[in-house]
């Protein structure tokens, strides 16, 4: 389908379009396979219903708050369902917290009965965990454990007594391990239910950073009218001092707590912990602080002995995608390494008996889906080219592709392996969800999209073109490109040029996600609307090419991603149809750090840019993300110079800075010292605060306001 055919009655793509979400595609999303393997639970208008995976009809309604016996609630939010099925954890009253955290008054529900009742009367809870037997409930609150037995009358036990804000934390991450591991629990039971291990905190010594608060609008803090107030938070900035983790057991009959003898270097982290089949083993997943060195161990939680299962050693850095893919079975551990050049699967016995690899050449796998004991079958994702994505199944026999269409494919599969969910699209078609066997064969559509492609052929959507050229250090770079409508090769444009850049990501991907703002590159067309030609590209230090192409921008980040935007714009400039005099480049976070390092890297490409949320110094960002592709200031003094604040006085455009005074992540403070740095250095620049807002700098017309002043900039910078 190609949707950039254009006629007389189709209207322009609004700012309010890009917003509001009148391009936002439906997915099939937020599945939670049933224990049987046949069917799966869905949060659906406040209602969780479970579907068939052979035909995506539904079956039946687990709950319906109108109709639950018990407490009473206006409907549900979320959901767990305990390991048998039969219960299941209702979220209400959610309040997020950081990216992945929040807590919230979670209800035990029990689906026979049909009887609610509250998880505990003594306020939100965090990271709700079952036993495996589901007579059991752990989770946290004010940073300490709780038990709930079910079998005496939701009796509840307080397990740890040390949690503090600021200083001890239990069974949930502190900020920088929950943003950089992508974590928001750390506990679970033992397989029999006897013991609960969990990961403790001591952030103690973490220095204090403070985000100074206001009384705003949308949501309005009244507490603030006359005088600011302030969060503080502990976040350890590159090079200072990391909270100390410990694993930790506690023995529910004997209600006594152990540490657990878990080797760990100095200053390392515990990035992930599993339960496994075996009452006497939890897996734990630790990294040394440079973040070079990944070990596997199972840990005895009575004999608190641990023993080394795997290590993984990197000359240069463990990407984030191997740990995070780590899948642990019955008998197995399914590990995802670079260690031969690409990102390849790696089948382990629990003793470390290397058994399977599967290696397809100079292809990186991008997802691990999960392994089936019975049949040896290993599901996953890969990347056949850089912009395309594909599910195959890896058996005894070879390597078979299940998806089939070009474009990008995403699967999940239900808790059996025996069906999966496709999702597919490509950068012209919105998300298109199929049901299917595990050996490919197709069942049904669940998700087609129709109504958003009828409503599409209303719009002037311009055609997404992927392009690739070389630059002039030898180096092959993707692209794509969007065209104004009426597009004229006898004239020339000016080009807006947006980019992330950061290790490991990827923008250029035939996707309905495509774009700035995704969602069909919506955004991208609003600007092409305006009369730019809109480009993103790949450069050096992204993703699915390789390690070598993934970590060359390893301890000098920002050298060689900012030269190859700039050799973009240069390259550019010699096509026939474009203003080599007016082109602008932006991008938001790792994206607005990149664009201060393109228009300041020396050669005069960029007449305009904005500069989202950005870092300006390495020095100000957290320790597990930076160091990891950066080592400390003190082991790479040389590194942390090339930043866009020593680099101020070569800045070349006009510049429009951007960023939410609550930003958590990436702190005000860079957009402060970097200012600064520019007023010193006497160049001119704009910038603007968002009031209260995060690092996404969204909330009623936050987002609307932001992304009209980008826009404007451009307009009076390059035309």
């Amino acid at each position: 389908m190609m949707l950039s055919l254009t006629s007389s009655a189709q209207k322009d793509v609004t700012i309010s379009d890009v917003v509001n979400g009148t391009f936002r595609a439906e997915r099939h999303v937020s599945v939670t396979p049933m224990p049987d393997g046949e069917y799966y639970a869905c949060l659906s208008d406040g209602k969780i219903k479970t579907f068939s995976y052979k035909n995506g009809k539904e079956t039946a309604i687990l709950f319906d708050a109108s109709k639950a016996a018990g407490e009473k609630i206006k409907a549900a939010e979320g959901f767990i369902l305990s390991p048998d099925g039969r219960q299941l954890l209702i979220a209400t009253n959610k309040k997020t917290i950081y990216r992945h955290s929040f807590s919230a008054e979670w209800y035990i529900y029990n689906i026979e009965s049909k009887v609610l009742s509250r998880l505990s009367d003594y306020g939100p809870q965090q990271s709700p965990v079952w036993s495996n037997d589901g007579t059991q409930i752990a989770f946290v609150r004010d940073n300490n454990i709780f038990l709930i037995k079910l079998l005496y009358d939701n009796a509840e036990s307080q397990v740890t007594k040390d949690g503090k804000r600021n200083s001890i934390i239990n069974g949930i991450p502190d900020w920088v391990n929950e943003e950089e591991f992508a974590l928001a629990t750390s506990l679970c039971f033992t397989a029999d239910g006897s013991q609960i291990c969990w990961i403790k905190y001591n952030e103690e010594e973490v220095p204090v950073y403070d985000l100074q608060l206001y009384k705003g609008q949308e949501p309005e803090k009244a507490e603030y009218k006359t005088y600011p107030g302030v969060y503080s938070y502990k976040y350890p900035k590159a090079g200072e001092r990391n909270a100390k983790v410990s694993a930790w057991s506690f023995d529910i009959k004997a209600k006594k707590s152990t540490e657990l003898q878990l080797p760990l270097e100095k200053d390392g982290y515990i990035c992930r912990l599993f339960p496994t089949k075996d009452p006497q083993k939890v897996i734990f997943i630790t990294l040394n602080r440079q973040q070079n060195q990944m070990c596997i161990y199972a840990t005895n939680p009575r004999s608190t002995l641990s023993k080394l299962i795997v290590k993984e050693d990197a000359k240069k850095y463990i990407p984030e995608a191997e740990y995070s893919n780590i899948h642990i079975t019955d008998n197995n551990i399914l590990l995802l390494s670079d260690r031969d050049g690409y990102k390849h699967l790696y089948l382990y016995s629990m003793t470390g008996t290397l058994q399977r690899s599967v290696c397809p050449e100079k292809i990186d796998i991008t997802r691990v889906y999960g392994y089936n004991a019975a049949t040896g079958e290993i599901f996953y994702q890969a990347a056949p080219t850089p912009q395309t994505r594909h599910i195959y199944v890896s058996d005894r026999k070879g390597i078979r592709k299940l998806s089939t269409k070009e474009g990008t494919n995403e699967a999940s599969f239900s808790s059996r392996m025996t069906y999966f969910f496709n999702t597919w699209s490509d950068r012209n078609t919105p998300y298109v969800c199929t049901s299917h066997t595990s050996q490919g064969k197709l069942l049904s559509t669940l998700v087609d999209n129709k109504k958003l492609c009828q409503s599409l052929k209303g719009y002037k959507i311009p055609e997404k073109e992927l392009f690739s050229f070389t630059t002039s250090e030898g180096i092959t770079l993707n692209g794509y490109m969007m065209k104004p409508v009426g597009f004229s090769t006898e004239k020339k444009y000016p080009v807006i040029m947006h980019q992330y850049s950061g290790p490991g990501s990827q923008q250029v991907i035939d996707s309905w996600r495509m774009g700035a703002c995704g969602e069909g590159a919506s955004y991208d067309a609003y600007l092409c609307s305006l009369g730019f030609i809109v480009v993103t590209v790949d450069g050096r230090g992204t993703g699915c090419r390789g390690a070598e192409f993934e970590k060359c921008t390893y301890l000098n980040l920002g050298v060689l991603e900012a030269k190859d935007q700039v050799e973009t714009a240069l390259w550019l400039g010699k096509q026939s149809y474009v203003d080599k005099n007016h082109i602008g480049i932006w991008g938001w976070s790792y994206g607005g750090f990149n664009t201060l390092m393109s228009m300041s890297e020396g050669r005069e490409v960029f007449y305009a840019g904005v500069a989202i949320a950005p870092p300006t110094s390495w020095k100000y960002y957290d320790t597990i993300y930076t160091e990891r592709y950066m080592l400390t200031p003190k082991e790479n003094p040389d590194g942390y110079l090339e930043c866009p604040i020593s680099r101020a006085g070569k800045l070349h455009g006009k510049l429009l800075l951007c960023h939410g005074t609550a930003d958590d992540n990436v702190h005000p403070q860079n957009t402060f010292e970097y200012s600064e740095a520019l007023v010193q250095a006497d160049k001119d620049f704009r910038e603007l605060f968002y009031t209260n807002r995060n690092h996404s700098i969204f909330g009623k017309n936050t987002r609307n306001h932001l992304l009209r002043q980008v826009s404007q900039h451009f307009l009076d910078a390059l035309k």
